[in-house]
């Protein structure tokens, strides 16, 4: 599900477009250790590195990208806190049960759920029910009707959108002045919905259910932000708006908020799960990808199709090479490239089959210095991991190449040099 809910459910290779515009968990200590996928078969994703910003369902995403080749940077932007105890949703219980509302909006499933539960703890769970019965109940989902069905009641409505906007045309095309709505909210307020039933002349009720925190452990998530402003991580995913929101006040706090945009405006896809959950991002002029369906698995099949599209296939030397994020397809075949040896493929590609003079090749290789010869050392264990060393050529006295075959044209013309080496 998109933002409401807690659903919580890219670097492209060199010369590749900047990210598209919109369309179509285990709680507790995470890592934010990149998991590879072994020596299995080789999947869509491999050879890209994807972060997941989930606190709930984060190992349901992870292990689907997993299984289609990703490694996995896992780095929670927020925590979920219930709220069993709190004081404000008891307050706020006890009031609906004292004075019934004319409508109830259920937002989510895990706090629809949650806000029975506590009631039951609190000896109050009948009451609660009994007052449910007897009021217009809205479910912003599927998700969300089977925990109102399992509870015993029904909805009277539910948008096929899953929207909360949706939610709020039909609140105020059936008319809410003079009306007690009681809004479940899911984490943080929604200052949009309520103000428009408030504007509309409605009495609305807050629930928290839960409310969303910052991480008890920022290393993760530091570590996440220091692989997407550095370009190690090709995508990043979003489950929810709180946890973009998350990201980008960690961003400011650290200085680096500048540098996260960039990133995630030209190298690093974000990839959220719907509209709502973009929010945040979109309002910074940050371009995301959605899926058309709002569920982790069309997340993972957008991205299925987006980063391998984003990598570009090259035909070089009678074969055919594809750059990913950390690795490259060499016929097929994924082959792991140290991060100097990345640099320097990708600072080929940018101009495939021209030359590269040596002094632009040693202004891209991190921490190399004055000296040409690190240029020579990383190209030798480039080539090396590439297993073919024809891919590269020498141009003496001036730098290298890809060995792009000299039939096809690239978008910069005819290929420098076809016969040069």
């Amino acid at each position: 599900m998109d933002g409401a809910a807690p659903v919580e459910g890219a670097g492209p290779a060199a010369g590749a477009p900047g990210p598209a515009t919109a369309t179509a968990p285990a709680s507790g200590p995470a890592r934010a250790v990149a998991e590879s996928p072994g020596d299995a078969a080789v999947g869509p994703l491999a050879g890209f590195t994807v972060g997941v910003t989930a606190a709930r369902r984060a190992e349901e995403l992870a292990a689907l990208l997993r299984r289609r080749g990703a490694a996995v940077l896992h780095a929670p932007a927020l925590r979920i806190v219930p709220l069993p105890d709190d004081t404000e949703l008891l307050d706020s219980t006890k009031r609906l049960i004292a004075d019934a509302p004319d409508v109830v909006v259920a937002t989510t499933a895990i706090g629809f759920r949650g806000w029975i539960e506590a009631a039951d703890g609190w000896g109050v769970g009948e009451e609660l029910l009994e007052r449910l019965r007897g009021v217009t109940l809205l479910a912003r989902g599927p998700k969300v009707r089977g925990a109102i069905r399992a509870a015993g009641l029904t909805e009277h409505w539910s948008p096929a959108s899953e929207s909360m906007a949706e939610l709020l045309d039909h609140l105020l095309a059936q008319g809410v002045s003079g009306r007690r709505i009681a809004v479940q909210l899911h984490g943080e307020p929604l200052p949009g919905f309520v103000e428009s039933l408030r504007a509309g002349g409605a009495e609305v009720i807050g629930v928290p259910v839960y409310r969303w925190m910052p991480p008890a452990d920022l290393a993760p998530l530091d570590r996440l932000l220091d692989s997407a402003v550095g370009r190690s991580v090709d995508a990043i995913t979003f489950t929810s708006a709180p946890a973009a929101a998350g990201l980008l006040d960690r961003a400011r706090e650290r200085g680096m908020f500048d540098a996260l945009l960039d990133a995630l405006r030209h190298d690093v896809l974000p990839a959220c799960v719907g509209p709502v959950t973009a929010l945040p991002l979109q309002a910074l002029d940050v371009p995301t990808r959605q899926p058309e369906r709002f569920r982790l698995g069309p997340l993972v099949q957008l991205l299925t199709g987006e980063l391998p599209g984003r990598a570009g296939p090259l035909p070089v030397a009678g074969r055919r090479l594809e750059i990913r994020g950390h690795a490259v397809l060499v016929d097929g075949e994924l082959r792991a490239i140290p991060p100097a040896g990345m640099a320097l493929l990708r600072a080929l590609a940018r101009r495939p089959g021209w030359v590269v003079a040596r002094a632009d090749l040693l202004r891209v290789l991190p921490g190399s210095g004055r000296d040409e010869h690190a240029v020579e050392t990383a190209m030798a264990r480039l080539r090396s991991a590439l297993g073919t060393p024809k891919l590269i050529q020498t141009v003496v006295k001036r730098g290298y190449r890809l060995a792009l075959d000299p039939v096809v044209e690239t978008k910069y013309g005819e290929p420098e040099g076809a016969s040069e080496g």
